[in-house]
This record gives C-alpha cells, sequence and structure tokens, in this order.
C-alpha cells in the first residue's frame, strides 16, 4: 500500500477503538502507574471509543479531515492521564497531516512522530516507562523504516512490533512495574490500539481478546498487582478533570501560565488546549482549587473528580469508610453532608466528595434531628449540607439552627443537582462563598427522573393511570404510558436540547442494565454531540434519574 485516505484510516480507527474495548479489563488489571486505581483501560476506551465515533460521522477521503475528526472527538472525550496523552499523540497526529488528501509511509511515520512531540509537550513531568516510552521508541522506529521502505503496512507492522518491544521494556524503566510484575497500562492499551490498525491494512481479524483479568495477575504471594501500595498512601487522591470554555472578556489564557498556576496543586498534571477549549488532567487533595483557576479563563462545561482512594480500596477489597450511619465515619475539618436513596448513589455522591450520606428520599425523608446527629457523627468544624429533595430542605435549614459550627444549606433539590454542587465544592473557601458558588453551579443542570403512578388521576392535563410509568422533566409531568422505555425517552427529548453537552443516565432497581444501556444507545443515535454516562443507582421508585448539562 504505497497511500492511505481518509477512509481507510477511518476503518483504522475502528479497528483500533474495538480491540481496546475488546481488553480494556486486562488493561485496568494492569494500572499501578501512577496510582494503582485499576481504570486506565476503562479511561482510555472510553477515549478512544469518543474519537471512532467522531471519526465514523465525518469520515471523509480527505485524510486531513478525517484525522482532524479523530482528534476533536478524542479531545472532547479524554478521561485519566493515558486517555488525555491518547488524545494528544493523535492531535499531533492530524496537525501534522490536516492539509493533505492522502499520505505516504514517509507521511504515515512523520504523523506518529509529530504525535509523540504534541503528547510530550503536554505533560509537565514525562515520565519514561509509560505509554509516552512506547510511542515515542514506535515512532522513532516507524521514522526509520519509512526511509527506505514505500509501503505503508510494512512500516506500520515495523512500528507495532517496535511498540511490543517497548512494552515489554517498559519494568526496566519505571521500578514499580518490576515490583509489581507488569508492564505498563496505558502502553498496553495503545499497542491494543495500533494491533487494530494494522489488522485493518492488512484485512485481517483481530489478535485474540486477552481474556486475563486482575485475578490472573496475582503474584506469588497471592497480592494483587494494586496490593504494593496502602491507600492511605496515596498523597493526591483526586483525579480531577474539567474543561473549560475560553470566553473573551475573562483572563487571557496561556496553555503555559495556566499549567504553571496548576502545577503546586498535585501531579499527573496534563493540559491540553485549542482555541476554544482548555482541558486539565490533575492528580489533587485540592479539587475545588482547580475548578477556581479554571473559572477564570472561562465557563466550566464538563467537571469529573474521581476519589482515588475508594477506587483502590474497592479494588484490593478494604472495607468502605463512609455510607450510612451503621458505618464508621471519617472525621473532616470542612464536610458535605448529603441525602441519598439507593446504595450506588450514595458511592457515586461520595466518590465526587461528599464526606456524609444519610440514607433517605422521597419516601423516608430524614428528620432534622436526623441530620444533626450526622453532623455531629463527622465532627467537623464547618459542613455544608445538600438535601438533594424539596421536601428535606426545611428540616435541613432547621438543622443548621440547631448546630454550633459554621454550616449552611445549599439548597438542592435533586441528585444530578447535588452532583453539581459537590463538584464545585472548595474546601479553601468559606462556608457562604461555598453555599454561592454550589447553589450557582447547579442552576444550570436539569433534572429528569421516571417512577410509577399509584392512583389514577389527572395532572396537568395529563391523564394518568395507575402503575404506569410518569415521566418527569424538571419536575413536571409530560407523559404517563405503560412503557418505562417510553417514558424514558420522552423525558430526553424534553430535556436535551442544542445547548445540552452532558447526559448522565442513573438506573435504579426497577430496570435493568440492558434496558439503560438500550437508552444511552437511544441518546448517542439521537444526540451524537452530547456525551452520555451511565451509573448503577441501585435506587429505589425511580427506574431512572436523568441529569442534563
Amino acid at each position: 500500500m504505497q497511500s492511505l485516505d481518509g477512509i481507510k484510516f477511518a476503518e483504522m480507527v475502528q479497528m483500533g477503538a474495538h480491540h481496546l474495548y475488546q481488553n480494556a479489563n486486562y488493561v485496568d488489571s494492569l494500572n499501578v502507574f501512577p496510582v494503582p486505581d485499576g481504570d486506565t483501560g476503562t479511561n482510555m476506551n472510553l477515549s478512544m471509543t469518543s474519537g471512532a465515533k467522531e471519526t465514523e460521522h465525518a469520515a471523509t477521503e480527505h485524510i486531513g479531515k478525517t484525522a482532524q475528526a479523530l482528534s476533536k472527538g478524542l479531545l472532547m472525550g479524554a478521561r485519566g492521564n493515558s486517555g488525555v496523552i491518547l488524545s494528544q499523540l493523535f492531535r499531533g497526529f492530524g496537525k501534522f497531516i490536516e492539509k493533505d488528501a492522502t499520505i505516504d509511509a514517509k507521511g504515515f511515520a512523520g504523523a506518529f512522530q509529530a504525535g509523540v512531540d504534541t503528547a510530550y509537550k503536554a505533560v509537565m513531568k514525562p515520565v519514561e516507562g509509560t505509554i509516552l516510552t512506547v510511542a515515542r521508541e514506535a515512532a522513532k522506529k516507524g521514522v526509520e523504516v519509512a526511509e527506505t521502505e514505500t509501503d505503508i503496512i510494512a512500516v506500520m507492522e515495523a512500528f507495532t512490533a517496535e511498540a511490543k518491544a517497548s512494552l515489554d521494556r517498559t519494568p526496566d524503566l519505571l521500578p514499580v512495574l518490576k515490583e509489581v510484575g507488569v508492564v505498563d497500562s496505558g502502553g498496553q492499551g495503545l499497542l491494543f490500539v495500533y494491533e487494530g490498525f494494522l489488522a485493518s491494512l492488512k484485512g485481517e481479524p483481530l489478535p485474540e481478546k486477552n481474556d486475563a483479568t486482575l485475578d490472573d495477575l496475582i503474584n506469588a504471594e497471592h497480592h494483587r498487582v494494586q496490593d504494593f501500595m496502602n491507600t492511605e498512601d496515596i498523597e493526591f487522591g483526586y483525579c480531577t478533570e474539567i474543561m473549560v470554555r475560553l470566553e473573551e472578556g475573562k483572563e487571557p489564557f496561556d496553555e503555559e501560565q495556566f499549567r504553571n498556576e496548576l502545577n503546586p496543586l498535585g501531579d499527573s498534571l496534563l493540559v491540553i488546549s485549542d482555541e476554544e477549549i482548555a482541558k486539565v488532567h490533575i492528580h489533587s487533595e485540592q479539587p475545588g482549587s482547580v475548578l477556581s483557576i479554571g473559572q477564570k479563563y472561562g465557563s466550566l462545561i464538563k467537571i469529573k473528580v474521581d476519589n482515588m482512594r475508594e477506587q483502590h480500596s474497592a479494588i484490593v477489597g478494604e472495607e468502605q469508610k463512609a455510607s450510612t450511619t451503621a458505618k464508621k465515619v471519617e472525621k473532616h475539618p470542612y464536610a458535605i453532608v448529603t441525602i441519598a436513596m439507593g446504595e450506588g448513589v450514595a458511592q457515586l455522591l461520595r466518590s465526587i466528595g461528599a464526606s456524609y450520606v444519610i440514607e433517605g428520599g422521597q419516601t423516608m425523608n430524614p428528620s432534622t434531628e436526623d441530620i444533626v446527629k450526622a453532623v455531629q457523627e463527622i465532627g467537623a468544624e464547618k459542613v455544608l449540607i445538600l438535601p438533594n429533595n424539596k421536601n428535606i430542605v426545611m428540616a435541613a435549614e432547621q438543622a443548621v439552627e440547631l448546630l454550633e459550627i459554621d454550616a449552611a444549606v445549599v439548597p438542592t433539590k435533586t441528585i444530578p443537582q447535588g452532583m453539581a454542587a459537590i463538584l464545585a465544592f472548595n474546601p479553601e473557601a468559606a462556608v457562604d462563598l461555598n453555599k454561592k458558588t454550589m447553589t450557582d453551579a447547579f442552576a444550570n443542570v436539569k433534572t429528569g427522573q421516571v417512577t410509577y403512578a399509584v392512583r389514577d388521576t389527572s395532572i396537568d392535563g395529563v391523564e394518568i393511570r395507575k402503575d404506569d410509568f410518569m415521566a418527569l422533566a424538571e419536575g413536571k409531568i409530560v407523559l404517563s404510558t405503560p412503557a418505562l422505555k417510553d417514558a424514558a425517552e420522552k423525558v430526553i427529548k424534553d430535556l436535551v436540547d442544542e445547548d445540552a453537552e452532558i447526559v448522565t443516565v442513573i438506573y435504579g432497581e426497577d430496570t435493568t442494565e440492558q434496558a439503560a444501556s438500550a437508552l444511552v444507545a437511544f441518546i448517542e443515535e439521537n444526540y451524537p454531540d452530547v456525551e452520555v454516562e451511565l451509573f448503577e443507582g441501585k435506587q429505589g421508585l425511580y427506574p431512572y434519574i436523568i441529569s442534563v448539562e
């Protein structure tokens, strides 16, 4: 093959993404660096899937335009260290060939090298023995081979073989990998992408799926690969990702200055940007401070904060610290106390920063006393209370009057509002300022719910029959139907508009993962520009809680 066009490149992307998808669990199982939180495969898969979807929609014979579509999709979907680096590899790749209708072997190899250069610039403190090393050494080999070889397939073969050899060398460069007995997880994910590219070029089936699991990687002492580190040894506990829409009237944006402002807040810092968007990934103890710096330059259009200590604890089987009043509560000097119905919802709220979750909901509202006891048990000096239900706001306000500490209520009335508010929390800000900031944060969140009708009635012109599913959009009943699917889709249609960017679906006890996945597919098919996130909330009464931002 002497030249490569955009249609064939799009096919390569699809196969690379699929091969990574098939092996994401295996990549997760290798994850020990920089933090053993077991999510590298998941993050890379979600990132590459976003890129592949954008490429599929926008593929043309012009390879430069197709590569730009891949770059855009990866930028918008990039998650985690390795996902962001993956996006930068193909950002540089796409920039190098943006004006080319087709490319030859030298252009192909040169594009990979340009991607490596871009990725290294995005990483504040590059570490060898990681995905960066695998990408760099593979690209170097590709450039060397392309000096004398005109067949693109032959260049890709050399490129992939060197990526595999480089991956095998990563334990010699990164001591923690050798200690645990694994290769770098990000590098392994990248190799799966490259293997997919090669299979597509050669017209061959994908290599066999690696069915190894975390349990297969238990060493001689019967420890999982993540067991080498204690959860309490994780220095920076929150994997924080934000996306900022740069705006006129805000502080002029300079990527290097922005990176330098963020650098003291943690490690694993990555900053990428174009003319409109800046995206940040950092491991930090101060996610609120990261958000505050981002807001200096524009609007926050995406926020994601993962508690890596919780993730690590779950992997190694340690007891989770916080749940309801029945469990031991970790002490916090500054705490967020919130209310939720459903084990999965509670876990989700804790993972993004809630200190204490009181069990409660539509039919089991906690009392003022329950809230006071929860605050007293956590022993914080400053507390923010998030009711997440309009029927609990007054009880929370009364609890604040009874407490002899600095406390305030952030008047969230739904779980999606509560999630948005928690993500805007700044642990360095005063209680009153946090209340205002967090209240502003949930103002633009729209909430949809699907629940059951307990009797025949008529509300707002909608005829409702007992046991029907009711679709609620922003608290208003918009449909009553015997079909759960129809109710959920109606909520989506009413809430998702041209300004929507993220849809979060939380499914409850009374629906299945299969049905929830079908709803996600409906959203992706009908609203290709929005990002969709799916969580198992395990809440009763509400088969679906839906957030639109």
